[in-house]
C-alpha cells in the first residue's frame, strides 16, 4: 500500500488509542480523517498534524454522520479510503442485579448501540467505499481494524454490558473478513488490555498502579503507541485477516 496516496479514517481518533493511531498513520504519509464526537480535541489534533489531516464531527450511532466521514476520507487522497480504524467506544458499568433491583436496560442498550452497532456502522460504510477502489498490486482494496477488549473474553463483575458488546465485535471479525474477501478487503480486530487512556487517567494513582501490577509482563499499563504499532502491522501484513489479537501483556482478568 502506498501510504502517501491513501487515506485513513480513524473513528474515535481525537484521543487515546485512536489519537495514537491517527498520529502514526499520518507519520507514515497517509492522509488522515479524524472522526470523533469531541470537536475541540479533534480539531486541535488535525491542526497540529497539519497538511493531510482533517477533523469530521462524527457520532458512530448516526448513519448519515458516518457516511459523511467516510466520504470525506474517500476524497482525501488520490487512491481513496484504504484504511479504516474504529476506536470509538463508551464504558458501561452495571451489575445484573444490584441492591435488590435488576439492571436498567438503558445502559445496556447504550453499550450495544455505541460499542457494537456503532462498530458495524463504521465497518459497513468503510467497506462499501473501499469496494469501489482499484485493487493495488497485491489485489487489495482496503483494511478495516476494529477495537474489542479483553473484557470480551474475561469480563469482570460489573462489565456485563461492555463485555457483551465487545464480544459481539470479536464475533463479527471472521464473518466480516469472509464477506469482504471477494472485494480484496481485510478485517482484523485488536483486543487491548489495560492501557493509558483518558478513561484510566481519571483514576487515582493507587488504582492505576494496582492495575499495572496485575499484568505479568511488562508490568505496566499499555501505551497507545503500542496499539498504533499493532494497527500498522495489521495494515501492512496481508496474511493478517479475520484475526483477533490480544494486546495485554499476558493479562487474564480476574472476576473483580
Amino acid at each position: 500500500m502506498d501510504f502517501r496516496q491513501s487515506a485513513a479514517l480513524v473513528v474515535g481518533g481525537a484521543s487515546g488509542l485512536g489519537e495514537a493511531t491517527a498520529r502514526r498513520l499520518h507519520q507514515e504519509g497517509a492522509s488522515v480523517v479524524i472522526a470523533d464526537r469531541d470537536a475541540p480535541r479533534g480539531t486541535a489534533l488535525a491542526e497540529e498534524l497539519g497538511e493531510r489531516a482533517q477533523f469530521v464531527a462524527t457520532d458512530v450511532t448516526d448513519e448519515e454522520a458516518v457516511a459523511q466521514a467516510v466520504a470525506a476520507a474517500a476524497a482525501a487522497a488520490p487512491e481513496g479510503l484504504r484504511i479504516g480504524v474504529m476506536c470509538a467506544g463508551i464504558p458501561v458499568v452495571q451489575k445484573t442485579v444490584s441492591r435488590g433491583a435488576p439492571a436498567e436496560l438503558a445502559p445496556f442498550r447504550a453499550s450495544i448501540e455505541v460499542n457494537l452497532i456503532g462498530t458495524f456502522n463504521v465497518l459497513r460504510h468503510a467497506a462499501n467505499q473501499m469496494s469501489t477502489n482499484s485493487p493495488d498490486a497485491r489485489g487489495e482494496r482496503g483494511v478495516v481494524i476494529t477495537t474489542a477488549s479483553i473484557a470480551a473474553f474475561e469480563g469482570q463483575i460489573g462489565q456485563i454490558a461492555y463485555s457483551a458488546a465487545k464480544a459481539g465485535v470479536v464475533g463479527m471479525t471472521l464473518p466480516a473478513a469472509r464477506d469482504l474477501a471477494k472485494h480484496g478487503i481485510r478485517v482484523n480486530t485488536i483486543a487491548p488490555g489495560t492501557f493509558e487512556t483518558p478513561m484510566l487517567a481519571a483514576l487515582p494513582e493507587e488504582a492505576r498502579q494496582s492495575l499495572a501490577a496485575q499484568i505479568p509482563f511488562p508490568q505496566r499499563l499499555g501505551q497507545p503507541a503500542e496499539f498504533a504499532e499493532l494497527a500498522m502491522t495489521m495494515v501492512t501484513n496481508q496474511m493478517l485477516n479475520g484475526e483477533v489479537i490480544r494486546l495485554d501483556g499476558a493479562l487474564r482478568m480476574q472476576p473483580r
